[in-house]
């Protein structure tokens, strides 16, 4: 059995930073090679516990830049035009990455993959849409859809 320092998350031996021992072989032929782990010497897990600090820090000042964004998004009306015909039925439907781009316009830059469509909208009107940053940090932002 070897020691070793997890680089990445490994959904059968840990995630990152966690110590595991393991195999000779899986970690001579598979694990190290591929840089999926170190060696748990001490020196390595010395560099761990800093790379840990920095690491929460990391966190720490991404979340509060989350939760700053989630209030501008809060407090944020995003128009949408679309072609529409009778009845205010929208030819095809507001996407996500439509949403992104009303809000980088506005200069607030906000990934696609974290705001939430429950269903496509299909029609003109007013929607709240969620916006997930963390499972924790939620904003939800208003989106108006008009008529072109």
């Amino acid at each position: 059995m070897i020691r070793l320092i997890l680089r990445e998350d490994i959904p059968s031996l840990g995630q990152a930073g966690d110590v595991v021992e393991v195999a000779d072989g899986y970690a001579r032929n598979y694990l190290i090679p591929k840089k999926k782990a170190i060696l748990a010497t001490t020196d390595n897990i010395k560099a761990l516990e800093h790379q840990r600090q920095l690491i929460i820090k990391r966190r720490e000042r991404e979340r509060k830049d989350a939760e700053n964004l989630a209030k501008r998004i809060e407090n944020t009306v995003c128009e949408i035009k679309k072609r529409a015909g009778e009845g205010g039925k929208i030819f095809g439907s507001v996407t996500s990455a439509e949403i992104a781009l009303a809000l980088e316009e506005k200069g607030i830059p906000v990934d696609k993959k974290k705001i939430i469509l429950e269903e496509p909208i299909k029609q003109i009107g007013d929607y709240e849409v969620l916006v997930k940053f963390y499972p924790e940090i939620k904003a939800y932002l208003k989106v108006k859809v008009i008529k072109e």
